[in-house]
């Protein structure tokens, strides 16, 4: 009697395929029915319809995270107050002072439910116009998931490294104008380390580059001032000898002016006598001359 292996030798590598579970719906169908559900639309669209601009992916670069608070709205005069002040993008314009200021209006919102982040990004796309706006509205949708990402974005953008850089070697460079008192460089050197916020310089490389990009004179009454050295001071002890002696120089410069003013009052004073007596002085020698003209005549 044959068994069911006799058709198979020995030892052979012969693989009994498998029988199929008959109960199993087979899915070589899916794709088919897919592709078949996808593409009907598209084939009953007419071809004016399929020649529109599409009207998708116009979304924004700023993904906002879902807001659980009811009845949540940006009020129309908290927009005009971020718009009263906008960022268009100029050389002129710090976009660090931009986002500084913004941050001081929205850290004045509250709302109950809403993190401050959320109302920033919600807000700042309305502070921006010309140059500025046409960047946000160019940035890749949905590219900007945390106020993190807008200020990294924003920043690079209106402040590339090449003008960190070169505003970094113009504070390195200092140098005190000719004619220039020590008030006004102090103000010049403190405006040039606020253009460039991220500078790096520790205090101690503020003090020591003023210090060195000033003219003699005002090294000397720095050092005066300090008690003789001012290296013999700390940081903080030089940056406030530094800050009276500009405001005390300012008020000496006004005095300064105010008794210049009186001298030459006085000056103006003293001529208008003199001019006074030698008129007077005049006006007897015409009499004295013309007496004894008279006289001679009569006589």
């Amino acid at each position: 009697m044959r068994t069911r292996n006799s058709n198979f030798p020995n030892n052979s590598n012969v693989t009994i395929p498998r029988r199929r579970n008959r109960g199993r719906a087979p899915n070589i169908v899916e794709p088919e029915l897919r592709t078949i559900v996808e593409v009907a639309p598209m084939a009953e669209r007419t071809m004016e319809e399929l020649l529109c601009a599409p009207t998708e992916g116009y979304g924004e670069a700023i993904v906002l995270p879902e807001i659980n608070a009811d009845h949540f709205e940006i009020k129309t005069n908290l927009l005009q107050l971020v718009q009263a002040n906008p960022f268009h993008g100029y050389e002129r314009e710090n976009p660090h002072a931009h986002i500084n200021s913004f941050k001081r209006i929205t850290s004045t919102l509250r709302f109950r439910d809403v993190p401050n982040d959320v109302i920033k990004l919600m807000m700042f796309p309305y502070s921006l116009e010309g140059a500025a706006r046409l960047w946000y509205e160019k940035e890749p949708p949905n590219s900007i998931l945390t106020w993190e990402d807008l200020v990294t974005k924003f920043v690079n953008q209106f402040f590339p490294p090449s003008k960190t850089t070169h505003l970094k070697n113009e504070i390195s460079r200092f140098t005190q104008k000719f004619e220039e008192t020590f008030s006004e460089a102090w103000e010049r050197f403190k405006e040039m380390l606020r253009a460039c916020p991220h500078h790096g310089f520790t205090e101690l490389t503020q003090v020591d580059t003023l210090y060195n990009g000033l003219n003699e004179n005002d090294q000397d009454s720095l050092n005066a001032a300090a008690g003789g050295n001012l290296l013999s001071k700390t940081t903080r002890e030089a940056l406030n000898i530094i800050e009276n002696k500009s405001k005390v120089r300012y008020s000496r410069n006004k005095s300064n002016v105010s008794r210049m003013n009186t001298t030459s009052r006085e000056s103006v004073s003293k001529t208008d006598e003199r001019i006074d007596k030698l008129a007077d002085q005049l006006s007897t020698l015409v009499e004295i001359v013309s007496k004894k003209s008279y006289h001679s005549r009569s006589g």
